[in-house]
């Protein structure tokens, strides 16, 4: 006799399980009949095997999950995850952001963890993942690289993909100690502030040691921030209120904040600003105080990576025998210790540098110049004074 054909299936109810034959597939098909989604489509979640007791095996355990509000899958795993992530989750972020996170999830979340199903993930194997990075990782890369676990897993469970968020329940080991921050001599110092002067990168570098600018708040710099022709008693100043970060905000509420400039670095910025008023009358370009201070030839912006190019080669320049060790940064670290050095209490000197900690709360709106901070200048014209045996 022929072989018995399946019965048709029969249209299910709402909520009700249906199982019927897929000759497409070979293979038994389930269904939960959920009604309509937001969308207006129909929203069936289906299981296949290759018998009906395997399907309906298959359909308990989908309603248990669905009654949990979870939806296990083999696709689930940690890398889809992450990957989710990186795309949604990161929206709006500066570019340099996202850029750190992504290379954190590629060489050490997905190779570790990722073919892992996000339900099978237990918070002992995040534990022992994290101890093992311990070892290799500086501590505030540590604390990314379980950020980035952390709130993948937490975007899998908004989206009914996983129970729990495992990462939540384990503690972050103590990494390893990052590269400390160096700090320029007084002897140092000066010779950086005498190499490849009328360059732009020279300008850059005194602004940075003798205001203590962040680099992120130097390089969108316009000229509009920076007030060198004042007049009367009144000495030039920077308002230091944008940054490179992605609505152009300062790091925090008070970084943002305006600074006398010491004598040296308003001279030099005055003569860099003549030399880029000169070359944008040789092109035939009309001068405007919108344009950035320290501006690619093209007037766009400089990335760090340029800067810090730029930076090594003047250091080695001035006779540094290790200049990649350097980093742009550390001339606001410098900043910090001449003045810590000279004597400048350490509530002068977060007040210079934007820190909450120990300054007086004050808000520094757009068009207010006051309170302009001027410790920091009397200090620096102090520490670099002219001297008669060194060359102005």
């Amino acid at each position: 006799m022929p072989a018995k054909e399946p019965s048709p299936r029969k249209k299910a109810g709402n909520g009700e399980d249906s199982i019927y034959w897929d000759s497409s597939k070979n293979r038994y098909i389930g269904a939960i009949s959920l009604g309509y989604g937001p969308d207006g489509r129909r929203r069936r979640p289906k299981v296949s095997g290759k018998t009906k007791t395997e399907v309906r095996s298959k359909l308990r355990t989908l309603r248990r999950e669905l009654e949990g509000g979870t939806r296990t899958s083999s696709k689930n795993t940690v890398e889809a995850a992450v990957n989710s992530w990186l795309e949604r989750g990161l929206r709006g972020r500066d570019e340099s952001s996202v850029k750190v996170y992504r290379s954190l999830a590629s060489n050490h979340v997905i190779p570790d963890l990722g073919k892992a199903k996000v339900h099978e993930l237990s918070a002992d194997e995040v534990d022992e993942w994290l101890t093992a990075k311990s070892e290799e990782l500086a501590h505030e890369s540590l604390k990314r690289v379980r950020s980035i676990l952390r709130r993948s897993l937490a975007q899998a469970q908004r989206e009914g993909k996983v129970g729990r968020n495992v990462a939540e329940f384990v503690e972050l080991p103590q990494g390893k100690e990052g590269r400390p921050s160096k700090s320029l001599t007084l002897e140092e110092a000066h010779a950086l502030l005498h190499t490849r002067q009328g360059t732009w990168i020279h300008a850059y570098v005194v602004l940075a040691l003798l205001v203590g600018v962040r680099t992120e708040e130097e390089r969108p710099l316009t000229w509009a921030h920076v007030h060198i022709d004042t007049e009367g008693e009144e000495r030039p100043y920077i308002d230091v209120w944008r940054s490179v970060r992605k609505r152009g905000e300062t790091k925090t509420r008070k970084s943002r904040r305006s600074l006398t400039m010491p004598h040296h670095a308003a001279v030099v910025l005055t003569h860099h600003r003549q030399r880029q008023q000169e070359e944008c009358a040789a092109r035939g370009e009309d001068w405007s105080d919108d344009r950035l201070v320290f501006a690619h030839s093209d007037g766009s912006q400089r990335s760090s990576t340029n800067v810090l190019r730029e930076l090594r080669s003047l250091l080695k320049e001035a006779g540094f025998t290790a200049p990649k060790r350097w980093t742009t940064r550390e001339l606001r670290t410098s900043f910090v210790s001449l003045l810590s050095d000279h004597g400048t209490p350490i509530e002068v000197i977060a007040r210079l540098v934007g820190h909450s900690g120990t300054a007086t709360t004050e808000t520094v709106y757009r068009k207010q110049i006051r309170p302009v901070i001027t410790e920091g200048a009397e200090a620096m014209d102090e520490i670099f004074k002219p001297d008669k045996g060194r060359k102005s």
